[in-house]
């Protein structure tokens, strides 16, 4: 079994992608004579020509470019365990607040990543309203906030995702096809309650609150249920529902921003490193 150096790897790479053996060599610290005899000795281990000689502008052969699509995912493999393995320790403790159709079924897997690669941080994380996360944020409560946006405006925090909402009930029931249409929603200030009321005002359709629940869950068992229809998140809607479209008499209820807030600029290493893995995670 040949072993191939990742050193040697990542000179043929960036040959490859410099085009020069000179250019190689300033990019891995390496005379251009050095880089040939890298090349060479990873030519005569594979017993391949990895490049076509004698042309004025560098091609790679049919081997060399098989061996350069597998050199990028060998390299960065070998980074991404370079920067999980000998990063500095991160110890302490977060406290992140959000919504709570987020802590159900994005962030935990989100979080569990996170806690398999920072096991010395302690994650404190609680669910409420979005605009109660934010009041409660001005109070000192949270270190974090992922909080949902209705004010396009709003530039506070930083945006990681674009939510467009849908329409959700059950597909065991006809409820939706009933008016005044039953909603099943948060109660204030939930942004999803709001946006609901205003349209369905706005374009005069009749409806009356079937059931008011404050978690997650028992808004999507109300659903359900069949007590009626409720607006989410798009990629936050729970399993065995439906969801309903302007093909259905429903109309399109646009977007939310969804913003992560940091207390402090200067927080401690943990909210740092959480924050920059929750926004990367979330923007994916």
């Amino acid at each position: 079994m040949i072993n191939i150096p990742t050193e040697l790897l990542r000179t043929f790479v960036q040959a490859v992608e410099s085009g020069s053996f000179t250019r190689a060599g300033e990019a891995v610290g390496r005379t251009q004579s050095a880089v040939s005899l890298q090349i060479k000795r990873l030519e005569e281990m594979l017993a391949a020509p990895l490049f076509v000689r004698g042309q004025h502008q560098m091609r790679v052969t049919d081997q060399g470019a098989i061996l350069l699509e597998y050199a990028r995912r060998i390299l960065a493999l070998n980074d991404e365990a370079a920067a999980n393995l000998f990063r500095p320790r991160v110890a302490g403790s977060v406290r992140l607040g959000a919504p709570h159709e987020y802590t159900a079924s994005l962030l935990p897997v989100i979080l569990g990543k996170f806690a398999q690669s920072h096991p010395n941080v302690m994650l404190e994380v609680t669910c409420d309203l979005s605009k109660n996360l934010l009041r409660r944020m001005e109070k000192s409560e949270f270190d974090l906030v992922v909080a949902l946006h209705d004010d396009p405006t709003d530039t506070r925090g930083t945006k990681v995702r674009t939510e467009t909402l849908a329409w959700i009930t059950s597909p065991d029931h006809a409820r939706h096809e009933q008016r005044p249409l039953s909603l099943v929603v948060a109660p204030d200030p939930c942004i999803y309650r709001s946006r609901v009321l205003q349209t369905l005002n706005r374009l005069e359709l009749p409806w009356r609150i079937a059931y008011t629940s404050s978690s997650y869950s028992g808004i999507s068992a109300a659903v359900r249920a069949g007590l009626g229809v409720t607006l989410l998140a798009g990629s936050t809607a729970p399993e065995g529902v439906r969801i309903l479209t302007e093909r259905d008499g429903f109309p399109a209820m646009g977007h939310l921003d969804v913003r992560l807030h940091r207390a402090s600029e200067h927080g401690s290493a943990a909210v740092a490193r959480l924050a920059d893995y929750v926004a990367d995670s979330l923007s994916g």
